[in-house]
């Protein structure tokens, strides 16, 4: 899309289509104002303070479209037309948020696994236990590695304001539109707090069963058996606060969770059929190996002072591991072959990702004494992650143990000027990284060639052959910058400019698993450079009266992106080429003169670029991302109405159709055609609790999902249809 084009449009639709709040914020009782504190963004400064883009789903819409769609990432995706629609598999792996990856955090601790991203880290933690989601839009480095696309941070609930005992309760049922006995589930929740002076503590724990999952055929929808299902699984959730008061404005808060997502392992892949349009399904079977499954468990210890010297100080050390079982599947065991162990056809393998981080993130903020219109913050972020990725059923290593450890001091300021109707904001983060492999061997079978524009024979199959590569401890430093300005003329109108650096590394593992050349200096191995990307943007709000709007226009790229690269097999590699993204982001909500009803539009157009000149890049971008690396233009609808005890919700997500053109000649059966879901939510509060029946594709549509459209045109056991009609019936209660 043209660039002059698009801030055309920006100006012209800004105050007709200004922004959407998605939920109450807290409120200051003593003048009546919201007042809302975004963690994420380090800072106790309000949003419209920030040269940002940041949305705040708060409790009750996240609690409405979790009991819809069954999870956090659902319910992101659902209420942000720039993130990806989800693939409502286990796996994550191209979700994206504006055209990159979201780096998902739970009270700011990063649940990334950086160096073999396994895309799990969207379950870590249930829904029940977090109060909020804020995000954070395009690339930045404020809470470190791996924000190229935003941060999704999820804020835990917090602790209980009144004396004595207090609680929760939730009981959920769900079905598929024809009641199937294996496609029923269940949920049960709860939660107490008590508060006794100083001390508090909480405690919870959550348990969830998913039956199997129908389309709006009326067809059990297919199961990936390598990268894992929330269909056909049981979740058990726990969670525990401590929290002491040392001062009125000092606090000490411990914060620990298990999570673990475990696959029933009842059923196996029933093959569709692209040509005819019948999807992948399922039939009742034994898989091979240990289902897939993960778990998460994190301990986080937080000391705050509001008031120390003047300043917020805000301190964490924190402690997080992670395991991810992936399935064993036929069709992806060529990968896992070795003559040296068994024949060729007759050995079976599976792999497990094993990662554990420690961390600490220091942080002080105050005002300048003398001149208090000028905030300042000064901080250090820590970082230690030790990662593998081993084959279970062999004891062989398939990504070798390896050391990552970032340091990054970084410094913000935010001056207020012309009493507060400008601000400049900006600073910087010196990012400091220091990767160590050790020795290692890759597979016999990893010398796999990706058929490509420039690579054209021998494509497509794997050899064998391991290669011995020397480790390395290859070191990366940058200075990340971001700086912006903000005009505010009048209270709730407001524009800015920002400009914003993200710092990451690419999927390590899957770039050395991968080797297949002798000599290679992982020192000096350009492949794992990190991925510097900027997010430029210029945005206006209108937060006044019955109106919440606001358009957005934003531009990034990296000179060495990172893409995902589908092989026949199902396994993904990755190309590191300049990519470059664009988008506009329009989104309005209204309040209309019925008490209570509310309507409201959002909008995303995204394009993505890329030098497919991978032999020999000219930094030239000249083919579209394709469906793996960037989602579909969409158009959000949605009517809400909350009075009394009565509160209701009608939601339609329009993903629209997109084709894929370029030099590197995508396969135009990836093109993708385009699909709407209407949902429906009601909730009524009975005195004792409230009663609410959820409906996911309320007209029981039958599409294929757009991850499945848009890649492996010819694989007939990665066709998946999306969820049809589903219903869940749930009562919670407070006390």
């Amino acid at each position: 899309m043209n660039r002059k084009w698009i801030v055309a449009a920006l100006v012209g639709t800004a105050l007709p289509f200004p922004a959407f709040a998605q939920d109450t914020a807290p409120v200051d009782e003593e003048n009546g104002e919201e007042t809302i504190i975004v963690t994420a963004a380090r800072t106790v400064l309000p949003p419209n303070a920030l040269p940002l883009t940041i949305d705040v789903i708060g409790k009750d819409s996240l609690d409405q479209q979790i009991a819809i769609a069954g999870s956090i990432t659902d319910a992101v995706s659902s209420l942000t037309p720039s993130f990806s629609p989800t693939r409502q598999k286990l796996s994550g792996a191209g979700e994206t948020l504006r055209g990159r990856s979201p780096l998902y955090a739970i009270n700011g601790i990063p649940q990334s696994t950086p160096l073999r991203d396994g895309s799990r880290d969207g379950f870590t933690i249930d829904g029940f236990f977090i109060d909020r989601v804020e995000l954070i839009y395009g690339s930045n480095a404020l809470q470190g590695i791996g924000g190229t696309g935003g941060i999704v941070n999820q804020v835990t609930v917090g602790a209980p304001k009144e004396e004595g005992l207090s609680g929760r309760v939730l009981l959920q049922g769900t079905a598929d539109n024809g009641f199937s006995k294996d496609g029923l589930g269940g949920k049960a929740a709860g939660l107490v707090q008590y508060r006794a002076g100083r001390f508090d503590a909480t405690f919870g724990a959550a348990y969830e069963k998913r039956g199997a999952f129908y389309d709006g055929q009326g067809r059990r929808i297919g199961i990936n058996l390598t990268q894992g299902e929330t269909q056909d699984s049981n979740t058990l959730s726990l969670f525990a606060r401590l929290g002491y008061e040392l001062s009125d404005t000092a606090r000490l808060d411990l914060i620990a969770s298990r999570f673990e997502l475990k696959g029933d392992g009842d059923y196996i892949a029933l093959p569709g059929n692209r040509l005819t349009g019948v999807p992948t399904s399922a039939v009742r079977g034994t898989p091979p190996g240990e289902s897939a499954q993960n778990r998460t468990e994190s301990v986080a210890l937080s000391l705050t002072d509001t008031d120390l010297g003047g300043g917020n100080f805000v301190s964490q050390i924190f402690f997080n591991r992670s395991r991810d079982t992936f399935g064993g599947e036929v069709a992806v065991q060529a990968t896992f072959q070795d003559p040296a162990l068994a024949p060729v056809g007759t050995l079976f393998d599976q792999s497990q990702n094993r990662s554990r981080k420690l961390g600490a993130k220091f942080s002080y903020e105050r005002g300048l004494p003398g001149f208090e219109d000028l905030t300042l913050t000064i901080g250090f972020d820590a970082l230690v992650d030790r990662t593998e990725q081993a084959l279970i059923a062999t004891g062989r290593v398939w990504v070798p143990p390896s050391d990552f450890r970032s340091l990054a001091p970084f410094g913000q300021a935010n001056l207020k000027l012309f009493d507060g109707v400008v601000r400049l904001a900006g600073g910087v983060r010196w990012e400091n990284v220091q990767i160590k492999i050790d020795d290692f061997s890759t597979l016999a079978s990893t010398t796999f060639r990706a058929c490509s524009a420039t690579v054209t024979t021998n494509c497509g199959v794997s050899t064998y052959g391991g290669v011995d590569v020397a480790g390395g401890k290859p070191k990366f430093s940058d200075l990340l910058i971001n700086g912006g300005v903000i005009v505010e003329p009048w209270a709730g109108i407001r524009a800015y400019a920002s400009y914003a650096e993200g710092f990451t590394v690419p999927d390590i593992g899957r770039i050395t698993r991968a080797i297949n050349t002798t000599g290679v200096d992982l020192d000096n191995f350009l492949d794992i450079s990190p991925i510097i990307s900027n997010n430029r943007e210029i945005g206006i709000e209108l937060k006044r009266g019955p109106l919440d709007a606001t358009a957005t226009y934003f531009w990034s790229s990296s000179d060495k992106g990172q893409l995902l690269i589908a092989r026949p097999d199902r396994i993904f590699d990755v190309q590191r080429q300049r990519v470059e993204i664009e988008g506009l982001e329009l989104n309005l909500r209204v309040a209309l003169p019925i008490d209570g009803l509310r309507l409201g539009v959002g909008y995303a157009h995204l394009q993505g670029k890329y030098d497919s000149d991978s032999a020999n890049p000219d930094g030239i971008v000249d083919t579209d991302l394709d469906g793996t690396n960037i989602s579909p233009d969409r158009l959000n609808l949605n009517a809400s109405y909350n009075k009394g005890p009565v509160s209701a919700l009608v939601q339609t997500q329009f993903f629209l159709s997109k084709s894929f053109h370029g030099k590197a000649n995508p396969d135009p059966r990836n093109n993708f055609g385009g699909y709407a879901i209407t949902d429906a939510s009601l909730r009524y509060e009975t005195g004792i609790g409230g009663l609410s029946l959820s409906i996911q594709n309320l007209f029981d549509k039958f599409y294929i999902d757009y991850s499945s459209d848009t890649r492996l045109p010819t694989d007939n056991l990665a066709f998946f249809a999306g969820r049809g009609r589903t219903f869940t019936l749930g009562w919670d209660y407070r006390f």
